[in-house]
């Protein structure tokens, strides 16, 4: 008889555990969802006001009711202050930005110009100066394209 008791208790304490592990969902109707948003845009309740009194869950499930019929007018809103020296910084970074891009402008416009050239050349000496190309072998042809133009004329 003591056994059975003691296993009936066993078996009390296990059920009573698995209910206290069961996780309760609410699902709220639209209807509802309404009227708690209509109640904070009149002003009657705060958010966290009606959460406390309708035993809402979450702090951010208010929010997401707000954003999804459209009130957005009731959340939060993001104000940045900033100092005058960041101000000043930022423009500071942006014409640097500028001015660097327009030196990279340049210095492509440069490449172009000088590969060009370097094309012309090639047709004018009648070589491959990019594959050719080695330290003192650009002003040795210019040296020759310069004797045999004066030996032309």
């Amino acid at each position: 008889m003591l056994i059975t008791f003691f296993i009936n208790l066993n078996q009390e304490r296990t059920q009573f555990k698995m209910n206290q592990r069961q996780k309760i969902t609410k699902q709220y109707s639209l209807s509802f969802k309404q009227k708690v948003i209509k109640e904070i845009e009149s002003g009657k309740l705060t958010k966290e006001g009606a959460r406390k009194l309708y035993g809402i869950g979450g702090g951010s499930l208010i929010n997401s009711w707000i954003k999804k019929f459209g009130k957005l007018h009731l959340l939060n809103k993001i104000v940045r202050v900033e100092l005058k020296d960041e101000v000043s910084r930022l423009k500071q970074l942006e014409k640097e930005k500028k001015d660097l891009e327009s030196a990279l402008a340049q210095a492509h416009l440069k490449l172009i110009v000088l590969e060009t050239v370097i094309d012309v050349a090639e047709d004018e000496l009648g070589i491959d100066l990019k594959k050719n190309l080695k330290p003192g072998s650009l002003s040795k042809a210019a040296k020759e394209a310069k004797d045999s133009k004066a030996k032309r004329k």
